[in-house]
């Protein structure tokens, strides 16, 4: 479905005025146990380039229920002769839900071009039966002193655009982002935006490296979050010098996965780990023997917490 302009630049201006919905922090209904489902976000594997078609086999082959992929892979595919249908098929025929996407639409910078980008990738995703998309600080200029206000405001129009493409919206924070970097930040926007379907895509490295406390996960209800990114960090190199290819297994490092996986599974819904990693020494490996060393890592510390 088309979306108008006239439309988004209209809800722009309207912003989040009449809008009564709360914020999902921790209330009631935080209470029910939460399941969790498995996830290869296909960074971890990626350093040999293999394609998302061999992303795919791997990840059904290691045991995943689900596949985080990347707009560029998705577009690099359709360019090599694939269609969203043939996609989606394959993806179906080994068993797979495509949970989520990493994008970088430079939606919170000013005009309408970061919009029409992720329409456009939202389209093509929901061609996929993608459910899900990043919304990362991308784009925004390093000296931008970020309006929070004015963020959630544009986030909420990218709800709409959400609920009209059957794609998602998680907003994202990045640790090392001279914008975007904490969690505190992320859910100023959700307030303003003021929607009951408002997500926040956390990530253990970027807590760590923003400087956002683990304890914070114990204020949320589980409504907020639907994925979570999983990894780890060494304890051995300062938090101000960690970069993403400093991210380890799950549980290999100094991360307090225990209290994190116990606050996700006590706040409440369905939960999917996503094992996202950038550690070009796993890129050097056999990517079937990472993906699956990596899901039972995964799993071995959800048991710890049963």
């Amino acid at each position: 479905m088309r979306i108008s302009r006239r439309n988004a630049l209209s809800a722009m201006a309207l912003g989040t005025l009449g809008l009564t919905n709360p914020v999902p922090l921790r209330g009631e209904g935080s209470n029910v146990p939460s399941k969790f489902r498995y996830c290869l976000n296909t960074s971890t594997i990626s350093g040999q380039n293999p394609g998302l078609l061999k992303y795919i086999e791997i990840a059904s082959k290691a045991g995943y229920d689900g596949i985080e992929v990347w707009v560029r892979d998705v577009e690099a595919a359709l360019n090599a002769g694939q269609s969203l249908s043939s996609l989606k098929r394959f993806i179906e025929d080994h068993g797979l839900q495509v949970e989520s996407a990493i994008g970088f639409a430079p939606w919170m910078t000013a005009g309408e071009a970061g919009f029409v980008q992720m329409e456009k990738e939202m389209q093509m995703l929901a061609g996929i039966g993608c459910r899900r998309i990043a919304a990362p600080p991308a784009g925004v200029p390093v000296d931008t002193a970020l309006d929070l206000f004015a963020v959630g405001e544009k986030y909420k129009i990218l709800l709409d655009l959400g609920r009209l493409t059957g794609v998602m919206p998680q907003l994202e924070f990045w640790g090392s982002s001279p914008v975007l970097w904490h969690m505190g930040q992320v859910l100023m926007i959700t307030a303003v935006a003021d929607d009951p379907d408002v997500k926040i895509l956390p990530d253990v490295y970027h807590m760590f490296r923003g400087g956002t406390g683990f304890d914070t996960l114990k204020m949320l209800n589980g409504s907020l979050i639907d994925i979570f990114h999983m990894n780890d960090f060494p304890e051995n190199k300062p938090r101000v010098q960690q970069d993403d290819a400093d991210r380890i297994y799950p549980g290999d490092g100094a991360a307090p996965m225990s209290q994190i996986l116990t606050d996700l599974n006590n706040m409440g819904g369905e939960k999917v780990l996503s094992l996202e990693l950038f550690n070009r020494s796993y890129w050097e490996e056999d990517p079937n023997l990472v993906a699956e060393r990596g899901l039972a890592k995964m799993k071995s510390l959800v048991g710890e917490i049963a």
